[in-house]
């Protein structure tokens, strides 16, 4: 019995400082926010376009932006790691947009929390492939291309020490330059489960296991073994930032469903929310229809992270391309989530009352946004730019 008590005293411990914390995050206004993408968007190369586009969000309840600054292999200001995305080095190269969001957010009391929405994968031909062949994941064909919305992309390999280094000062940059509230990485930042393959990673494994990684990509204690690889860049990004006077690093994480996660990406998001890795957990939930929606909204692992004192929201879809969801559905879906303690995240600001606002209109729906936010995600604090 005596032996029993440290461990039954932790684990109170443990639980009640997982209540208090679900105590405090409900107690803070629930997350409303978009993703802010160039594509296909003007948003990003024109000053005044920004402005008049934080001030519509401030207006209609919307607390955070998600500007993407990463993607397709290029960056939206001037890297010493990476090139300037073509449309924005052509058109207005001195912009530098992400601090522009970030200083237009603020003055509306926004937050900022910028999205590198590639996270580790490239395109295939990318410089910094061709540039860098030993830096990429392989199959175990020898062959490194995976198939990614019909583009041929690869994966920078998580363990090797120029992927680190890369990744971690593409974050830093941003973080130091633009007093972000934080960053927010995705379903990207993974390594695919059938990767690993390369001469880099097989002499790793061997030299750490004394084995030879198994033919089957799917056997357990190896896609362990690369989760931890995985789970090491997220450790080394954080300390480096803290290191770097960025004060306690907030990482925001936006995968997809747990075991669809961990099966095919190796992100064990639930072990990262419990080791206090990352800060907010937002996961993906485009599912056509409501029930299907509401089904996902009762994952295991979801239901789980609302007792993990972070605040945990859901991804919906309000338009796309094509795909446009009407304003009844997307209501419902919003109130859905709030009354199981989510905000949401809308995917993507065109998708809102821009040029997928789909029949409904713009005008419409942006009234009925402003509705919405008022009636299920009340802003206890008021905020600059809201009437």
């Amino acid at each position: 019995m005596k032996r029993a008590l440290p461990a039954l005293v932790t684990t109170l411990l443990t639980a009640g400082l997982q209540l208090f914390g679900a105590l405090e995050a409900r107690s803070a206004p629930l997350r409303v926010g978009v993703w802010l993408t160039n594509s296909p968007s003007p948003l990003y190369y024109e000053p005044a376009r920004i402005d008049r586009a934080m001030a519509e969000l401030a207006e209609a309840g919307f607390n955070t932006v998600y500007p993407n600054v990463w993607s397709r292999g290029t960056t939206f200001h001037r890297s010493r790691w990476a090139p300037m995305e073509p449309a924005l080095a052509e058109r207005n190269p001195n912009l530098d947009p992400i601090c522009r969001i970030s200083s237009a957010a603020r003055r509306r009391g926004l937050k900022v929390i910028p999205w590198f929405e590639y996270g580790l994968m490239e395109p295939a031909g990318a410089a910094v492939v061709r540039a860098n062949p030993e830096w990429v994941l392989q199959k175990a064909d020898g062959s490194s291309t995976v198939t990614l919305h019909d583009h041929p992309m690869v994966w920078l390999n998580p363990a090797h020490p120029g992927v680190r280094q890369r990744f971690i000062g593409l974050i830093g940059e941003i973080v130091q330059r633009c007093g972000v509230d934080g960053i927010q990485l995705d379903d990207h930042f993974a390594w695919p489960v059938e990767l690993g393959y390369d001469p880099y990673t097989r002499a790793l494994y061997r030299r750490e296991t004394g084995r030879e990684p198994p033919a089957n990509h799917t056997d357990r204690a190896w896609m362990t073994w690369r989760r931890h690889q995985l789970t090491g860049l997220l450790r080394e990004l954080r300390e480096t930032l803290k290191a770097k006077g960025s004060g306690s690093p907030y990482v925001s994480l936006s995968p997809g469903p747990f075991r669809f996660a961990y099966n095919h990406w190796l992100q064990d998001w639930e072990i990262w929310a419990l080791g206090g890795l990352i800060e907010e957990l937002i996961v993906q939930n485009y599912a056509y229809s409501v029930a299907g929606y509401a089904k996902d909204l009762n994952q295991p692992a979801l239901i789980k992270a609302r007792r993990w004192g972070i605040p945990v929201e859901i991804g919906l879809l309000a338009g796309f391309g094509g795909r446009t969801t009407p304003m009844p559905v997307l209501a419902k879906k919003a109130q859905l989530a709030a009354e199981r303690g989510h905000g949401v995240i809308y995917f993507y600001w065109e998708g809102l009352w821009g040029q997928f606002a789909g029949p409904e209109g713009g005008p419409a729906r942006r009234a009925a946004f402003r509705q919405l936010h008022e009636a299920s995600f009340p802003d206890p604090y008021p905020r600059r730019g809201r009437p």
